[in-house]
């Protein structure tokens, strides 16, 4: 059976960070903080409502969480102003290597699936605007389920959709979180560590697999599945 790639958008394919360029005529100096206390609110807000089983798409957890963010930052934004940044997270920009990584990937006879958090429409465009939406044979939305990643429920809700058994599936995401999660529902998972500094949690679990970037991922996953037992 070919292999299953599951691969996760915001933060592995498509660099959330670039919301900077929006804020830094709002936020100034303090664009990139604002950045990434909004991003780690947004995923706050998502992890809650999974457990509360109160949910709500991801788009509504990305405004609240901007909403939070411009309170904790003393930022007053108009409605146009507000509508501005939520605008410039529906069209963030791809990671350097992201086309060409899916290119190599599916060349190499991967099947090769998008995997978000997103509601299917929102992540349809935005991988269509940054040229990556061609490279997938589907987007999977837990949107279809309601209720977010880590949820063990969301990666059967994959393992369905795509017609992919958990032991041929592997996720390829930037997120510690969707890592561990989807270890936990039964897949292989390669983490990609955007950054030297970024850490992985010490939960005495490690990824099937780390990478650098996208360029050579379809060669270490290749030689994985040869080299296992």
């Amino acid at each position: 059976m070919a292999i299953t790639l599951a691969f996760d958008v915001y933060g592995t394919l498509i660099d959330t960070h670039g919301v900077i360029a929006a804020l830094a005529p709002q936020v100034g100096p303090r664009a990139a903080e604002f950045s990434r206390v909004w991003r780690d609110k947004q995923l706050e807000y998502s992890f809650r409502r999974g457990l509360m089983q109160r949910y709500e798409t991801f788009a509504v957890c990305t405004g609240q969480a901007l909403d939070h963010t411009c309170s904790l930052f003393g930022l007053g934004l108009n409605p146009e102003d507000r509508k501005q940044l939520l605008d410039a997270y529906r069209t963030l920009p791809a990671f350097q290597d992201a086309s060409e990584g899916l290119a190599r990937a599916r060349e190499a006879g991967f099947r090769l699936f998008a995997f978000s958090n997103g509601a299917r429409d929102a992540v349809e465009a935005l991988l269509t605007q940054a040229g990556l939406r061609q490279h997938f044979i589907d987007v999977v939305s837990v949107d279809e389920v309601r209720s977010f990643k880590p949820d063990p429920a969301v990666y059967a809700h994959f393992l369905r959709r795509a017609g992919a058994s958990g032991s041929d599936t592997w996720l390829i995401s930037g997120n510690p979180f969707d890592v561990l999660g989807a270890l936990a529902g039964g897949l292989r998972a390669a983490w990609v560590r955007r950054t030297p500094k970024a850490l992985f949690d010490p939960w005495g679990v490690t990824p099937t697999l780390i990478v650098e970037g996208l360029g050579d991922l379809a060669d270490l996953i290749d030689q994985a599945v040869r080299e296992a037992p």
